[in-house]
């Protein structure tokens, strides 16, 4: 399987693990072929919106400058939470919050299995994850 069908298809399994839950979850296909700013999955329900860019793979996984900031600027916009969603060949689904990325020496981001699990949420702690603050809050802060 090339890596942009196993993608789609990760994305798929995600889109189908909310819907279960009870949330309205939407895909944007070809999300990383546009110029303008989105997000893989966008999730809406339960008094929450969350954008998602959606990572999966082997071994370790690098999130572009560009891909986290998009994320970021969509997010904002669309008054979302932006999560950084993984899910490494044979494990479950990891929900990293976008300021406790690492970066790389080249200034883009990346993210291990080992990361993820340290800094990272469950499925099932992102359906109850309420934040004292909104992400709004925070970015009209700064």
């Amino acid at each position: 399987m090339n890596l942009k069908a196993k993608g789609t298809r990760l994305e798929r399994e995600l889109l189908h693990m909310f819907h279960k839950e009870g949330f309205s979850p939407m895909r944007a296909a070809g999300s990383g072929s546009t110029i303008l700013p989105c997000a893989d999955l966008i999730v809406a329900g339960k008094e929450r919106i969350l954008a998602i860019e959606c990572k999966g793979g082997k071994g370790k996984r690098y999130i572009e400058k560009r891909q986290v900031d998009e994320l970021v600027e969509f997010s904002k916009n669309f008054n979302a939470e932006p999560w950084v969603a993984t899910r490494f060949d044979n494990n479950q689904w990891w929900f990293i919050e976008i300021d406790v990325l690492k970066k790389s020496k080249g200034g883009n981001y990346i993210i291990s299995l080992e990361e993820s699990k340290k800094i990272g949420r469950t499925f099932e702690e992102i359906l109850k994850y309420k934040k004292d603050t909104s992400f709004r809050d925070l970015l009209n802060k700064n």
